[in-house]
């Protein structure tokens, strides 16, 4: 006996859509099943005719219909969504600016929208990542604790708020740029993170020369107008110092958690404690120190520490907070940052696992006591 249409249309629905990560018949994608014996054609609707995840999600549409007993042949049609079906898709998705426009629930934060991870029941852990100078190595952190966290079966996101110092998307190895639903934002993905940077929109040769309320408009864009659902974290690449950005995303995200970056030189340690107080002049709590380049290990198998000693430790003990963890100085970790390899996605090596226990720690030892529930909320 032939499949049915409601069968094909119940094997597509684990299929999601691996932007938006919900499922392509929930979405609406599946715009027409044609059953002929053992043949069926699926015509799948794409958000954008250029999608980069196409073939991706050819495979999957593929595969689910094909292990229906009854099916020997899959054929997958593409079309695109019309501009009127993508801006109902970004308002079932992200809200309506129209209709809800001067309360906490609409489209873009200038539009009244409250910053997402803003609130005090928000399920997602929000991990500012700082340093008091540059150079220690801050944005490499930030990748690889991302992957890190992402190879714990963890939801991870990154926002790279270093707006003049963008590193982020080359160091995860991001390989397109972020897809555009009527004006909503899709974060590309890559090694389960996903992120969204001012390198999406500027050559790499061009500087950003931008003051403080362009910054904060900026920022505000990333966090309200990125169609972020909801991670398990989101971590922040600070720009190094305490100036303009630093203050916004304290008014932004005011539950997040800071982590600051030295190097062991006593030197660093001292700029990077600026960075710690600047937090706490700004109601940020700093929850621990990551101390980088701590070591390098010779082929004779000596460690050389060839940054100075303690200074991680000195600051950690300064600011009464834990060492999270020392990272050894290491080529693959520069060539991996180069080349869109995060050493992080190998935890057998010596600094992947020093990564993978910054992860542990933090998902399990840090993880905060208090419990959220979005649905209590006090008028």
């Amino acid at each position: 006996m032939p499949v049915t249409e409601a069968q094909v249309i119940d094997a597509l629905r684990p299929v999601q859509d691996p932007e938006l990560r919900r499922s392509i018949v929930d979405l609406g994608m599946v715009r027409r099943v044609d059953v002929a014996g053992a043949r069926v054609e699926v015509e799948v609707s794409l958000t954008v005719p250029g999608c980069p995840m196409k073939a991706e999600i050819q495979a999957s549409v593929s595969g689910a219909v094909a292990a229906l007993d009854e099916v020997e042949d899959v054929e997958v049609v593409f079309t695109a969504m019309t501009e009127t079906e993508l801006a109902e898709l970004r308002e079932r998705l992200h809200g309506d600016p129209a209709a809800t426009a001067g309360t906490n629930s609409t489209y873009g934060h200038s539009e009244g929208r409250a910053v997402p991870f803003g609130e005090a029941n928000s399920s997602t852990r929000v991990l500012l990542v700082a340093s008091g100078k540059g150079g220690v190595g801050k944005s490499s952190v930030t990748t690889n604790l991302a992957v890190a966290l992402a190879g714990r079966d963890r939801d991870v996101a990154v926002v790279d708020a270093d707006v003049w110092g963008f590193s982020i998307p080359r160091m995860l190895g991001v390989s397109h740029q972020p897809t555009v639903i009527d004006e909503m934002l899709i974060p590309p993905e890559a090694h389960g993170v996903r992120c969204i940077s001012m390198g999406f929109f500027a050559e790499e040769d061009q500087p950003v020369i931008w003051r403080g309320p362009m910054l904060h408009k900026a920022l505000e864009q990333f966090l309200t107008d990125v169609y972020w659902d909801e991670p398990d974290y989101l971590l922040v690449d600070l720009p190094p110092g305490t100036g303009d950005i630093s203050i916004s995303l304290a008014g932004f995200l005011p539950t997040a958690e800071m982590y600051v970056v030295t190097t062991p030189q006593l030197a660093a340690q001292t700029v990077a404690q600026r960075a710690a107080f600047m937090a706490e002049k700004v109601n940020l709590k700093v929850h621990g120190v990551i101390e980088n380049m701590s070591w390098f290990t010779g082929d004779d198998g000596k460690r050389y520490e060839l940054f100075g000693v303690g200074g991680g430790t000195a600051l950690a003990e300064r600011l009464e907070v834990p060492l999270l963890g020392q990272v050894p100085l290491v080529p693959a970790l520069r060539d991996g940052a180069d080349n869109g390899r995060p050493v992080a996605v190998d935890s057998s090596t010596e600094v992947g696992a020093v990564f993978a226990e910054m992860a542990r720690v933090l998902d399990i030892e840090m993880k905060p006591t208090k419990r959220r529930h979005r649905e209590l909320k006090i008028l």
